[in-house]
């Protein structure tokens, strides 16, 4: 009874040993377990005929711990990655691109027809700006100035501009008299050696003014080489922190030369509601104004609608009085809605209420 239980036993075994994955793992098992495999070989005579181990099942068991990974599926290997081969050489993308700087020609553009309304808006802001008391006719660069030579006059006019950049006119003029009331006043030669932390705190105040020492300076120092400012708008952009629209008014006032026209936030959004251009920023703007105004008005159309634009949104209450006053009430009170400025509350803040309802035909 016993040999037949021992012959049935060894039947599987061997069955178990040739087929099973986990028959590979018994050699390690009892080479880690070595009392579990003597406790086999001493229970039964019988089943430890079975279990031992001869040259040939040891050389059969190694040749099975060999092909064993062959049974098993091959891990899936991941695809390569193609990546960009590296340069030795410093990384362009630990480098800073230097932005191309805006060329101050005029780019080919179709030109637009002249708006209907043009002329008679045109003429009607004329009218609203002929007194002249808007912060850019006092603190413009244009006013600004305080020499009559020739050369300061027109550094005096580039450094009005530069200035300007994200800053009122108010604290542009500001900025100007300290420079100029400055030891040495606000020349070439003395811009040039003074030292950025003077030079800084006399224009303390002005948007980026951090900057703009910096930009001052480079500029001052290529004007001193020159021995005046660039006599061209190219040549004024080739300096640091000039840009198109602050070249084409240097050319204006202090050149007299006419090469485009300068504009500001101010002229982008006013033209951009009458719809006289459709664009996305100043530049865009002053290319499809130069394609249609007439070029007679191109250096008067920035100080125009630049004070027309400062007091219908800080001088309020001044603006409304002066439509009320003017050859067309109703169409100046329009011109202002148009432009952001709400005559109905701001004409009831200031007591206008009943003059503004009588204009306007109410």
């Amino acid at each position: 009874m016993l040999t037949t239980a021992g012959r049935f036993l060894s039947r599987q075994f061997t069955h178990f040993k040739q087929y099973s994955p986990l028959a590979f793992a018994l050699p390690t098992i009892s080479a880690k377990i070595p009392h579990a495999a003597a406790t086999m070989s001493s229970s039964s005579p019988t089943t430890s005929r079975h279990f031992k181990r001869t040259r040939s099942s040891k050389a059969n068991d190694e040749e099975e711990d060999h092909v064993a990974p062959v049974l098993s599926p091959p891990p899936k290997k991941k695809k390569a990655t193609p990546t960009t081969p590296t340069s030795t050489s410093t990384s362009t993308s630990s480098v800073k691109k230097k932005s191309p700087k805006k060329s101050p020609t005029k780019p080919h553009a179709t030109p637009l027809p002249i708006p209907d309304d043009f002329e008679s808006l045109y003429a009607l802001v004329s009218e609203l700006r002929s007194d002249k008391t808007a912060p850019v006719d006092s603190d413009g660069a244009e006013a600004l100035t305080d020499s009559k030579d020739p050369v300061t006059f027109r550094y005096q006019t580039l450094i009005a501009l530069m200035l300007s950049s994200q800053t009122k006119d108010a604290m542009v003029g500001q900025a100007m008299r300290k420079m100029q009331a400055h030891e040495g006043g606000l020349t070439i030669d003395n811009i040039d050696s003074m030292n950025e932390e003077t030079l800084k705190g006399l224009i303390y105040g002005v948007g980026f003014h951090n900057n703009k020492t910096t930009y001052i300076k480079k500029a001052t120092a290529a004007c001193k080489e020159l021995g005046d400012i660039p006599n061209s708008a190219s040549g004024l952009c080739d300096l640091s922190g000039v840009g198109p629209k602050m070249a084409h008014i240097v050319m204006s006032i202090a050149w007299n030369e006419v090469t485009g026209i300068g504009v500001d936030t101010h002229m982008h959004r006013i033209f951009n509601i009458l719809k006289w251009v459709k664009s996305n920023n100043p530049e865009q703007t002053r290319v499809q104004l130069e394609s249609w105004l007439p070029k007679s008005k191109w250096d008067k159309i920035n100080l125009l609608w630049v004070g027309f634009g400062q007091e219908t949104q800080q001088q309020k209450e001044k603006s409304l009085k002066k439509a009320l006053k003017c050859s067309d009430p109703k169409a100046a009170l329009k011109l202002m809605k148009k432009c952001g400025l709400d005559y109905y509350s701001e004409g009831k803040r200031y007591g206008l209420e009943e003059e503004i309802k009588a204009a306007l035909g109410k």
